[in-house]
């Protein structure tokens, strides 16, 4: 079957590229942009040279900060009304996964309208809302280059996967030296979250040639550098490999898809609000271990990639090593369980048919090489709660 591949039509790589802002309009015919970040960013100063450049430029962009991690239907609904005050032509995100997600959803409402709800999956939105241009700051969540966003709803605990050509940003600039003053934490957090990416998006049933090669290339530039960030956030050469990786695990999961990790994923942030990388992160070495005698060459191809296995290794023995591997990622990043990290544990297990029921109904567990039932998945829950 053929693989429809869908990218940003422009791709501003390297330090400084955030600074390219104004010219990136021109190309694009654009001058009235609205931008879409969050309070923290706004208070730390990475907003003020991209708002004084537009200044310089003569054009006139209206700031919304109050997007909020795991974007609700009302902070989307909050920027939308921003939005609407001003005659705008495109929206510009600028920040993680949150204020990149909550830039798409509100350039999809602006022109379409309706409710948040009435765009998850399965329904598909490929007409297209208002341009996006995104900006990240955060070497994570890919959702740059991705045509999906996620948006909580805050009624239902449901975390709601949006999906369509109409989320890919028509540009994205991605600026390593916007993250070199990230927490650690966060660089744990994200770094996990695109080496989830590209495992996931490499094993997935809908891999293609194209996402196959990204994948590859996004693994060998996160594994030997996520320790080295999480080491020495100044790192400059390991943080720009870590963005060109998120950058590369956006664009493979994109084009092919995520699979059980982010399926389970989705419930613990939505009902504990665990941050999305951090909830990988939990998930990932449990569930590779699980699926991979469904897919052994793939994953071994996965830990060559990575550099914890030889090209003369056996698959079998290459696998054992990626599962360690994860681990050890984790103990070293400091990477918590649910217990350890506060969540109530008799919560967590009268949850787990609710997460079940979600994991499944988002779609993403289907895709894995190894297609859980909902008592399959239980089970996995129930065995990541302890560690």
């Amino acid at each position: 079957m053929a693989a429809a591949i869908a990218l940003p039509r422009t791709l501003c790589l390297g330090g400084g590229a955030s600074r390219q802002l104004p010219e990136i309009l021109a190309s694009l015919g654009l001058s009235r942009p609205f931008l879409v970040s969050d309070e923290f960013l706004a208070g730390s100063g990475l907003i003020d040279p991209i708002l004084a450049d537009l200044a310089a430029a003569g054009l006139e962009a209206r700031l919304f900060t109050g997007t909020v991690p795991d974007p609700t239907i009302a902070s989307v609904e909050a920027g939308l009304q921003a939005l609407q005050q001003g005659a705008h032509d495109c929206v510009i995100g600028i920040g993680g996964g949150s204020p990149l997600d909550s830039a798409k959803a509100i350039a999809v409402l602006a022109v379409h309208g309706g409710r948040m709800a009435d765009y998850k999956v399965p329904h598909v939105q490929d007409a297209p809302g208002l341009p996006v241009i995104a900006i990240p700051t955060t070497a994570g969540t890919g959702s740059e280059a991705t045509r999906v966003c996620v948006i909580s709803d805050e009624e239902t605990d449901e975390k709601m996967l949006c999906a369509g050509l109409a989320y890919l940003p028509v540009a994205a600039l991605v600026d390593y030296e916007l993250t070199l003053t990230k927490p650690r934490r966060l660089t744990a957090d994200t770094g996990i979250d695109s080496l989830t990416h590209a495992i996931e998006a490499y094993v997935s049933r809908r891999a293609n040639p194209f996402s196959d090669g990204a994948a590859l290339s996004a693994m060998r530039l996160i594994a030997p550098n996520l320790r080295r960030v999480w080491a020495d956030p100044s790192d400059r050469p390991a943080r720009e490999a870590m963005m060109a990786g998120a950058l590369q695990g956006g664009i493979t999961f994109s084009n092919s898809s995520v699979a059980l990790v982010h399926g389970m994923s989705r419930p613990i942030g939505a009902h504990f609000h665990v941050p999305h990388g951090l909830s990988n992160a939990m998930l990932l070495p449990a569930v590779t271990a699980w699926s991979a005698p469904f897919a052994t060459a793939r994953y071994a191809a996965c830990a060559r990639a990575m550099g914890i296995a030889s090209d003369a290794e056996g698959d079998q023995s290459a696998v054992v090593r990626l599962v360690e591997e994860l681990a050890a990622l984790n103990r070293d990043l400091e990477v918590p369980t649910p217990a350890t990290h506060g969540i109530d544990g008799d919560r967590w297990h009268a949850l787990i048919p609710t997460m079940c029921e979600q994991a499944l109904a988002s779609g993403s567990p289907a895709n894995n090489p190894r297609v859980p039932t909902g008592e399959e998945m239980a089970r996995l829950y129930r065995q990541v709660w302890g560690g």
